[in-house]
């Protein structure tokens, strides 16, 4: 009895991990979609670049999406979370657009797939460690204010060395975050395991989907400050 208690427990936590990485790829896939699409379209890169007021707007809205996501999930149905969490994938594919106009193309390429190996090694390692990483957490989310408060000095300042450095630290940090992350949806996942509220599992695997999403978003860029070829 208890042997088969396990095994349903496995197979619904691997079942909403699986739906976690799913709706993740789907969003990155998206975001990379409306990205080059903007990029190659010189009427939207005029619209969205030649007016900062508009870029402002979009990063704005971007912050004030993941706010509302994260905190209203609960509140809001499945489907509803589901259009949000996309919608916010669209706005992430203007934003960055920006990115395809300033390194090359197969610079992007090879940044992207050092992304996913290092986000794939991470994921596995939060994934499998007994190890709690709560303080890695902790330690990265501070870092992360760090960070935060660097780059808006760096925004007045225009330092490239401390560019370099920020996205050094920036790339130590959400590697750890990742992990943490991973850690953290496992045990979301073994929650719910022992639920059959369907509607709350398609919730969470949203949430954590959005999660992992920054985290990859993020280490990408931080990787391409540092490796990619500017045009």
């Amino acid at each position: 009895m208890e042997d088969l208690r396990l095994t349903h427990e496995r197979q619904e936590v691997r079942s909403f991990i699986q739906q976690v990485y799913l709706w993740m790829t789907l969003a990155l896939l998206t975001t990379a979609g409306v990205a080059f699409a903007v990029s190659v379209s010189p009427s939207l890169v005029e619209a969205l670049f030649a007016n900062r007021s508009l870029f402002f707007v979009l990063a704005i809205a971007e912050v004030l999406i993941v706010v509302f996501l994260s905190r209203a999930i609960n509140k809001m149905s499945a489907q509803t979370a589901t259009v949000i969490f996309f919608v916010y994938s669209v706005v992430n594919g203007f934003t960055f657009s920006w990115i395809f106009l300033a390194y090359d193309l197969g610079s992007i390429a090879s940044v992207f797939l050092v992304t996913a190996g290092t986000f794939g090694v991470m994921c596995a390692y939060g994934y499998v460690t007994k190890r709690d990483l709560t303080s890695v957490g902790n330690i990265c989310f501070m870092a992360l204010i760090g960070l935060i408060i660097a780059s808006v000095v760096n925004i007045f300042i225009i330092n490239d060395t401390f560019s370099l450095v920020i996205s050094f630290i920036g790339v130590i940090v959400f590697v750890a975050i990742t992990a943490y992350d991973t850690q953290k949806i496992k045990r979301m996942a073994l929650n719910l395991s022992y639920t059959d509220d369907l509607e709350a599992k398609s919730k969470g695997s949203i949430l954590g989907a959005l999660t992992l999403y920054l985290d990859f978003i993020n280490l990408f860029i931080y990787l391409l400050r540092l490796f990619g070829k500017k045009r």
